[in-house]
């Protein structure tokens, strides 16, 4: 379901019987009470508008559905993205139409996962256009530079139930966390990212389906930047885990 094109053709909709009712139906029907279509579009149209304005040019929520970005972003957490980081787009289509940013390593990125542009994902961006990405024995070098990793404690991750290596990583001047499988054999890699696209991975790197797999995200699949968790819901209690709201993401 798209949901951006319904919330546009409601708006649409509401605004055109509101402006006839402006211009034509008002006038002509005097005294008496509007209509139930005319009654309904004139209450809904600001509100419709609205959240279009906002959900298409500043803030989206995103809900994290796996746990590919643990321990950053949990299973249930539901994140702003700002969608004005990567430039301002136009509604459906998505045309770019202001420049304003572009994405910076260790960003938090939503994006129309490639093979299936229908599909939203949410990865950390590690390589830029240009930069040269080796991954060797689960430790990053981008440009020459190694991601320095500081081992915190073993721990469980909560999505798959697995024991994981826990790590503070520095990408540049972001530190975060991540997870690493010590059951599960490296697969190392070195490429370099083509003009114009992102290489992408998760938090969880022997649990992510990202770049490794299925390549480079174009940015004209870019959608905005995470930078806040607002809610998160833990499914298996059914409880609101209310220490991660507010949480900043990075």
């Amino acid at each position: 379901m798209n949901f951006a094109l319904i919330l546009l053709v409601l708006t649409i909709v509401t605004g055109f019987v509101y402006l006839c009712d402006i211009m034509y139906f008002k006038n002509k029907r005097g005294a008496a009470a509007p209509g139930f279509i005319i009654e309904q579009s004139r209450a809904f149209f600001p509100v419709f508008f609205t959240v279009l304005l906002l959900r298409s040019f500043l803030i989206e929520p995103f809900r994290i559905p796996s746990g590919s970005l643990e321990p950053t972003l949990r299973v249930g957490d539901f994140v702003a993205v700002n969608k004005f980081a990567y430039g301002l787009r136009l509604p459906v289509s998505e045309q770019l139409i202001l420049a304003n940013g572009l994405p910076k390593l260790g960003d938090i990125a939503v994006f129309r996962w490639p093979p299936n542009p229908k599909f939203d994902y949410i990865k950390r961006v590690i390589g830029l256009p240009g930069s040269v990405v080796e991954y060797h024995n689960k430790v990053l070098t981008i440009d020459g530079v190694v991601a320095n990793q500081k081992f915190i404690s073993y721990t469980t991750d909560e999505s798959s139930g697995q024991v994981v290596a826990e790590y503070e990583e520095t990408l540049g001047n972001i530190r975060h966390r991540i997870y690493i499988r010590p059951d599960v054999p490296a697969h190392d890699f070195k490429i370099t990212v083509p003009p114009h696209q992102y290489f992408m991975l998760g938090d969880n790197r022997d649990d992510s389906a990202d770049s490794r797999f299925w390549g480079f995200v174009d940015f004209q699949y870019l959608r905005g930047k995470a930078f806040l968790v607002w809610m998160s819901f833990d499914s298996k209690t059914y409880s609101i885990r209310w220490s991660r709201i507010g949480k900043m993401v990075n």
